[in-house]
């Protein structure tokens, strides 16, 4: 079985750096956290890509909040889209919801396109954010979108208060997985603490995503190695058992 997966925010390339050396398998890259995470700057993402050899999943949002905007942000989102696109980006973070709260497929389908998502090796991959933790109903908005092409993770704390309040909520999706809407893996993320691990784990959840976590001094501060290598060790212990 391959070891869990772990991801890492990164800001800039020093980020990126010490999240590599500390084991993270994978970067999301945003820029602005004052305002949750939003679409960082070509040259950005080029100058990660040339500092680490990881994976590097790239947001899509233009603002705080999760509605996609009007006709005119969707296109200006989707510019920024094509242009990472065109750098080389082939993994995004994306996920928008409607006035009723369920999926805007609309925004989304748009976006998929964009980023090249669909059948064939050089398809594009992306995770459908914490928008879902903000869903009126999680079960309808992971069918509205089962079957979108490139659709392999859901980023989520199982609950808009974070994992503390999610725990049930992830156990309950954990144990769907294959099912119908269910069949993308389930990152955890939102308030994570190491002292969630091992229900997670026990849970048979593989995927794993800090932001603060990995920040001894906060997000004015960088990424910590150190820190990302407390994570790693934890994830490489043995899965609890019973």
């Amino acid at each position: 079985m391959s070891r869990p997966i772990l991801e890492v925010i990164a800001l800039h390339p020093e980020d990126a750096i010490a999240a590599e050396a500390g084991g993270a398998d994978r970067l999301e890259l945003v820029t602005d956290m004052a305002a949750d995470g939003l679409t960082p700057s070509r040259e950005t993402f080029a100058a990660v890509r040339s500092a680490v050899d990881l994976p590097v999943r790239v947001m899509l949002r233009a603002c705080d909040g999760f509605a996609a905007g009007d006709p005119a942000a969707v296109d200006a989102l989707c510019r920024k889209a094509a242009a990472l696109h065109a750098e080389g980006a082939d993994e995004f973070v994306l996920g928008f919801l409607d006035a009723d709260g369920l999926a805007d497929l609309n925004a989304i389908a748009t976006l998929v396109e964009v980023i090249g998502a669909g059948p064939g090796v050089d398809e594009s991959r992306w995770t459908f954010h914490r928008a879902i933790d903000r869903a009126a109903d999680r079960d309808v908005l992971r069918r509205q979108l089962a079957g979108l092409p490139g659709l392999d993770t859901y980023l989520t704390a199982g609950s808009a208060h974070g994992v503390d309040h999610g725990l049930p909520t992830l156990r309950a999706e954990a144990a769907r997985g294959g099912a119908p809407g269910y069949e993308a893996r389930i990152m955890v993320g939102g308030g994570l603490r190491l002292d969630h691990l091992p229900e997670l784990r026990a849970a048979g959840i593989t995927a794993f995503h800090i932001g603060s976590a990995a920040r001894p001094g906060g997000w004015h501060g960088s990424v910590d190695a150190v820190a990302v290598g407390q994570w790693r060790l934890a994830l490489d212990a043995p899965v609890p058992v019973g």
